[in-house]
């Protein structure tokens, strides 16, 4: 007995409950129901102005169908009436046909009057006025209509008629011609009014209001009128004329009809299913929103997912270069977190502090073009510990779902490990054609030492008994003596040749050779009696300049000496006879031998080198194409008909043999420098690599 008041306590609030949950229900049918009914009245009205907005269309093609047709009409007019006298009749009938028009003129092309017609139904058209008055809209007409080759009308003005009344009207100038020849203009004078009762359809205006009215609204002229009334509905067309646009106003009642009483059944039934429909098609929108959360959520996951396992950086930026986003990869690339970077705008952190105003430049000029280039651009980043690396930087802009621009997206590659293979590729490739090279040298230097040491024994053994002869007692002869100093530099020179094939064979045959401390000046002066018979006879002047304390090389002295010999015989056939001209100056030929410092370092020998001699000579030639310079050092390449293209090879092997390096740059003002480096030595020291 005791809970039975609680449990009635609960039984009137939950019938409570349900009674405002029906009285909420019921008025919620009947505001829909209310609703209802005034769409369904809005709907009644929006198809009246429909209706009528429709004739108003209507209303104004008829009139510019009629006037299209009145043009017609006047045209036919002057091909049957080319003549004045003949005119005036046909004029006068077209008037009388046309009640629009109130006045007909045939001017010529300096728009002076030739002959006109005014109509039968406004007598006192020019009585109060005089035409002259008009003559400003008929001349705007008429320009207009003989620049477009085509009818064209005037702006509407009003013209007072002596009864004290008046009338609107525009002017429509057309131009003509006789036997193709421009012969006037014929002026239609047209009465707004007259327009609106001629040229509309009579039973389409029935228990209408219909008028003329500027396009700022102001009232021109009425063919009939309503009663200022709340329930009239207007409809607006407008009628676009060649050089003159009307606004054409049609009126109308609405109509009335018992639209509650007959469909409050219909409409019940139709907000039950209407109610019904929406909570199934709601129910539907949130399962499958819950589906498309779902499917968002796994592809945002599967997304990040993917972008954390790149090794490639992403970045995206807005329009202004700051990020707004960025992927793990790129965080360990820079060094930064992603706090530390998201935000951050220009200049970047990763930017070296010396490029910074570079950067800053090139960044603004892409920003400001929103186009990045497709192939990407190479830069250097910085990490915050100093080191410095090569990317590659890909970027395409950033498009929101709604098509817009809304920044850029990029791609970061680390270029450090290519750049590292390309380097190791790079030295391969060198050895390789180091290798090549030795291998070519080698195969010629076995020929060549096979093939001459025969003659040149026997060169040195005519020579010495040539010398025996010269040295026995003979009659004094002016020649004698320079005939002994001849043959002593024959001799010299052939024991110089066999050394020089003995080297070169052992060179290629990577035999023990000796290195001896060797002075600059030494092995210029060996050559320099060869090289000066060649000067002379192409008339080049040689010039040597060796600094003043210049340490020795250590060397293989007679492969330098060749070497040394074989550059400047390059240099003096780089300069043929008469280029350059000998009154230049530049026909000259120099070797400069001066110190180079370089860093400490280890030598594939084991000890340090700190001293390095650098050997360069210098012509004034044509100076080496970049197809030439290309191919320079490859084995039998050869710009002469007579060279067999080993020289230059030769002397490269035999520099990097020494350690040093052979090199090539374009002279000033014309010509190419050849530059070589040797190790600096004691004088002492003897080295046997």
């Amino acid at each position: 007995m005791e809970g039975s008041p609680v449990r009635s306590a609960w039984r009137q609030r939950l019938r409570s409950s349900r009674w405002r949950l029906w009285a909420m229900l019921i008025l919620l049918v009947v505001v829909m129901l209310v609703v209802l009914v005034f769409l369904a009245s809005e709907y009644e009205e929006t198809r009246d102005q429909a209706a009528l907005e429709q004739d108003a269309e209507t209303v104004a093609n008829d009139i510019r169908s009629n006037l299209l047709h009145n043009v017609q009409t006047l045209q036919s007019l002057h091909s049957v009436a080319p003549s004045v006298d003949a005119w005036s009749a046909p004029a006068a009938e077209f008037l009388a046909q046309r009640r629009e028009i109130v006045r007909l003129e045939w001017r010529d092309n300096a728009r002076r009057l030739i002959a006109h017609r005014d109509s039968l139904y406004i007598p006192d058209l020019m009585s109060y006025f005089d035409r002259s008055q008009a003559l400003p809209e008929m001349k705007i007409a008429c320009d207009n209509a003989l620049r477009q080759s085509g009818p064209a009308y005037s702006s509407s003005y009003f013209w007072p008629l002596s009864s004290g009344r008046g009338i609107e009207m525009i002017e429509m100038c057309l131009p003509v011609a006789s036997e193709g020849k421009p012969a006037g203009f014929l002026v239609a004078t047209y009465s707004l009014p007259g327009m609106l009762a001629e040229l509309v359809n009579k039973e389409m205006l029935r228990g209408r209001g219909l008028g003329f009215s500027d396009a700022d609204g102001t009232r021109l002229a009425m063919l009939s009128t309503l009663s200022g009334s709340r329930r009239n509905v207007t409809a607006r067309a407008v009628l676009d004329l060649p050089g003159y646009t009307l606004m054409l106003q049609l009126q109308s009642l609405r109509q009335v009809r018992g639209l509650f009483p007959n469909v409050l059944t219909a409409m019940v039934g139709a907000l039950s299913l209407a109610l019904l429909s929406v909570l199934y098609l709601l129910g539907r929108d949130i399962r499958r929103r819950q589906r498309a959360e779902l499917e968002v959520g796994r592809a945002l996951a599967f997304r990040k997912a993917m972008e954390d396992s790149l090794v490639t950086g992403l970045r995206a930026r807005d329009m202004d270069g700051r990020i707004t986003y960025v992927n793990p990869a790129f965080c360990e690339m820079v060094g930064l977190s992603v706090e530390q970077l998201v935000g951050t705008g220009l200049p970047a952190p990763w930017w070296p502090p010396e490029l910074v105003d570079e950067y800053q430049h090139r960044q603004q000029v892409r920003l400001a073009g929103k186009t990045m280039p497709r192939e990407g651009h190479e830069s250097v980043f910085t990490r915050p510990d100093g080191t410095r690396f090569p990317v590659l930087i890909i970027e395409a802009p950033l498009i929101d779902a709604q098509g817009q621009q809304t920044g850029f997206m990029g791609a970061i590659i680390d270029l450090t490990e290519q750049r590292r293979v390309e380097e190791l590729n790079r030295a391969s490739r060198e050895r390789l054609q180091a290798t090549a090279r030795l291998t070519t040298v080698g195969e010629m230097a076995s020929l060549l030492s096979h093939e001459l040491n025969q003659p040149l024994a026997a060169i040195a053994s005519y020579a010495s008994g040539t010398l025996n002869l010269l040295e026995q007692p003979t009659p004094s002869d002016p020649l004698h003596a320079e005939l002994a100093q001849a043959m002593r530099r024959i001799a010299e020179q052939a024991e110089r040749a066999g050394r020089v094939i003995k080297s070169v064979a052992d060179f290629v045959r990577r035999r023990e050779r000796v290195r001896e401390a060797v002075t600059p000046q030494s092995l210029v002066d060996a050559i320099q009696p060869l090289l000066s018979l060649l000067l002379n006879k192409h008339g080049i002047r040689l010039q040597i300049h060796i600094e003043p304390g210049c340490p020795p090389v250590l060397c293989d002295r007679t492969m330098v000496e060749q070497v040394l010999l074989n550059l400047a015989r390059n240099g003096v056939q780089a300069m043929p006879q008469g280029d350059p001209p000998a009154h230049s100056g530049m026909r000259l030929l120099r070797i400069e031998v001066g110190q180079l410092r370089l860093h400490s370092g280890e030598t594939s020998g084991g000890r340090a080198r700190k001293i390095w001699v650098s050997f360069a000579i210098t012509d004034h030639g044509q100076g080496l194409s970049p197809e030439v310079a290309e191919k320079l050092f490859t084995p039998f390449f050869t710009t002469r008909p007579e060279g067999m293209g080993l020289g230059l090879s030769l002397c490269r092997s035999v520099i990097e043999q020494h350690g040093g390096a052979l090199t090539h740059e374009p002279a000033c003002p014309r010509g190419t420098v050849f530059r070589f480096t040797l190790p600096g030595a004691d004088p002492s020291t003897i080295i046997r690599s």
